[in-house]
């Protein structure tokens, strides 16, 4: 029982470096399996004409390019998805926190409109955030992925191009409409997830102190 309370005392005090490792260790597994459909969707996309469908876009690069037309993106999807995720996590904890800390209540105190206004609030501040962070990422993502690298061109190769030729603000052009975005789809899924919580009793039963 002592070493039990020792490790929950533990992982609240180093509650922050817990977020940013479960989010990026949970995305990177997750991007193994989603870089493949990436590619092939922006190929779609920036080519009609490329093949009738998914499963048609999947054949044929892998018939085509192999495997590696598949993870050609794989670091820029890392780079882009890897921060998004710690950010979203991380932000909506350090706001939720802050927030609730300055109202004067523990989430135990909150009736459930106060903790969907709060849950909704702290996830639109998060995606803010995460949609600031991995923007530049999700601009070479798109670019790499239009089309085939040139015989004896490498993935590294090809962003440091794109990166140089786009600059700075090349890199961030759609941000504005992604914030609206990400932070709308972003409040939204932690308003259900907080909900969801709640109906299934799974909510925190020992509050983190504020130091």
């Amino acid at each position: 029982m002592i070493v039990e309370q020792l490790g929950m005392k533990t992982s609240q005090e180093n509650r922050m470096s817990v977020y940013l490792a479960a989010s990026a260790l949970a995305e990177f597994f997750a991007d193994i399996a989603l870089c493949p459909l990436e590619a092939t969707r922006i190929r779609l996309v920036s080519q009609p004409t490329f093949a009738n469908g998914l499963v048609g876009g999947f054949a044929r690069i892998a018939r085509e390019e192999g495997i590696g037309g598949f993870y050609a993106g794989f670091g820029p999807i890392l780079f882009k998805q890897v921060p998004y995720n710690m950010a979203k996590f991380a932000t909506m904890e350090i706001v939720l926190e802050n927030a609730l800390h300055m109202y004067g209540k523990t989430k135990a105190q909150l009736s459930h409109s106060e903790a969907t206004a709060f849950n909704l609030g702290s996830g639109l501040i998060a995606g803010f955030a995460a949609a600031t962070i991995s923007q530049p990422a999700d601009t070479l993502l798109s670019k790499v992925n239009k089309t085939k690298a040139l015989p004896g061109e490498t993935t590294t190769g090809r962003l440091i191009k794109i990166a140089k030729d786009l600059g700075p603000v090349g890199l961030f052009t759609g941000l504005t409409t992604r914030l609206v975005m990400v932070g709308t789809m972003t409040a939204l899924q932690f308003g259900i997830y907080g909900q969801i919580k709640t109906a299934l009793g799974a909510t925190n039963s020992v509050e983190i102190a504020k130091a």
